[in-house]
């Protein structure tokens, strides 16, 4: 029995959708379909991001129906856009339907969702993190393209991208949150130099990113000229929804672990102290799981707001909690970590093991945002406090003090 013999007790989006789910799944089941053949099937089906428009892997419904799709589909053991291509599913996607046009949404969506192409996202700079309106990098017109010239740097999966979304500044004269442009950029152009950058785990997911007069067509701006914070605004609000509003079963993923090694833990470590440690954690996971349903099931449009920083915020210190955790669990084993042979690895945030897991999880307080500026966007945007003092805010940033 499928999901539409249940029809009359649906609405009509949701009957349409689960029609096009049982037709995707009989047509290109998944046990015996490529992942980027049945990926590309979900997009044309308009399964890919259901708020998106229609022909471009959406259908115009509420994202509260994306939940409907994703259970279904990785129930009948379908493929995870989000695996192979974190970045371009989770920022790089949303943020080209939103400010793209026409020609650059039908030439990069498809095969973005597929994993085709990998994306990443080019924004943090050596002296521009946390203040990202401050970064440097150029881009200075030249007929009908940009030359581009600086240093990205913490660009995930930049050693695997075919596209790279890049803000520049273009107009140094103006306020800094004004000068900046987006566009969409080649990481394969020979200008464009990717350099691993190696993390305690051993792995270099991270790379830093060198523009030298990187020319780019003024087809591939997203948005105008001096729209760059604006674009960024849509990138950085997906983003954090991504890395803290994922929505597991109840007791699964991280928790689902620590309750796994503590029940196969050494006797003398199952005792009510660690077990009440267990527990609180374990609420606080499925707080935290209840909260971003209920953010999902408020949005009403495609791009979050700032809400979404809550999410991002608790998930980063409730992981490193249950990492220490799981370790103190092992008791010396948990200090065995195997091999730092440095590898560029195919997908980002992996954490094969335990061990790898708790040091990885050390970045989730500063990827994305940190928790220290997260605060500073709940505080201002969703609490109305008082804004921190920012003497450069009404200051050209070419008179701006730097080092």
């Amino acid at each position: 029995m499928t999901m539409t013999d249940n029809a009359t007790e649906l609405s009509a989006d949701e009957q349409r959708v689960n029609a096009l789910i049982d037709d995707l799944l009989e047509n290109f089941p998944p046990a015996d379909t490529k992942p980027m053949d049945f990926l590309g099937a979900q997009f044309d089906r308009g399964l890919a991001w259901i708020h998106f428009p229609e022909g471009h892997g959406g259908l115009g419904l509420t994202p509260k129906l994306q939940r409907l799709v994703n259970e279904r589909v990785y129930g009948a053991g379908g493929p995870n856009a989000m695996f192979r291509n974190p970045i371009g599913h989770g920022m790089c996607g949303p943020t080209v339907v939103a400010w793209g046009s026409d020609e650059q949404k039908a030439r990069y969506l498809r095969p973005l969702f597929t994993g085709e192409e990998v994306w990443c996202q080019l924004f943090s700079e050596p002296g521009s993190g946390s203040d990202f309106a401050g970064l440097s990098a150029t881009g200075v017109q030249d007929g009908e393209e940009w030359i581009c010239n600086g240093q990205k740097v913490w660009t995930t999966l930049a050693h695997l991208s075919k596209w790279g979304l890049l803000i520049v500044r273009t107009d140094p004269q103006a306020v800094k949150h004004a000068g900046l442009t987006a566009f969409v950029v080649d990481m394969q152009d020979p200008t464009v130099d990717i350099r691993p950058l190696r993390q305690m785990t051993g792995e270099a997911e991270f790379n830093e990113v060198f523009f030298s007069d990187t020319r780019i067509p003024s087809s591939e701006m997203l948005g105008k000229p001096g729209d760059g914070w604006r674009v960024s605004l849509t990138t950085l609000m997906n983003e954090r929804v991504s890395i803290g509003g994922t929505i597991p079963q109840k007791g699964s993923g991280m928790i689902g672990e620590l309750v796994r090694t503590w029940q196969s833990a050494d006797p003398s470590r199952q005792n009510p102290a660690t077990k009440d440690a267990m527990m609180s954690l374990w609420s606080r996971a499925e707080v935290a799981r209840l909260t971003n349903i209920r953010a999902s099931q408020n949005r009403k449009m495609g791009d979050p707001g700032p809400e979404g920083s809550i999410g991002k915020m608790a998930s980063a210190d409730l992981n490193k909690e249950i990492y220490e955790l799981v370790v103190d669990l092992m008791g010396p084993d948990g200090m065995l970590y195997g091999s730092y042979e440095m590898i560029r690895p195919e997908t980002a945030m992996g954490s094969d093991t335990p061990q790898k897991a708790f040091l990885r999880v050390r970045a989730n307080s500063i990827e994305g945002g940190t928790s220290e500026v997260m605060r500073n966007i709940l505080g201002e945007r969703v609490l109305g406090l008082p804004g921190d003092v920012r003497v450069d805010r009404d200051v050209p940033w070419s008179e701006v003090p730097r080092n």
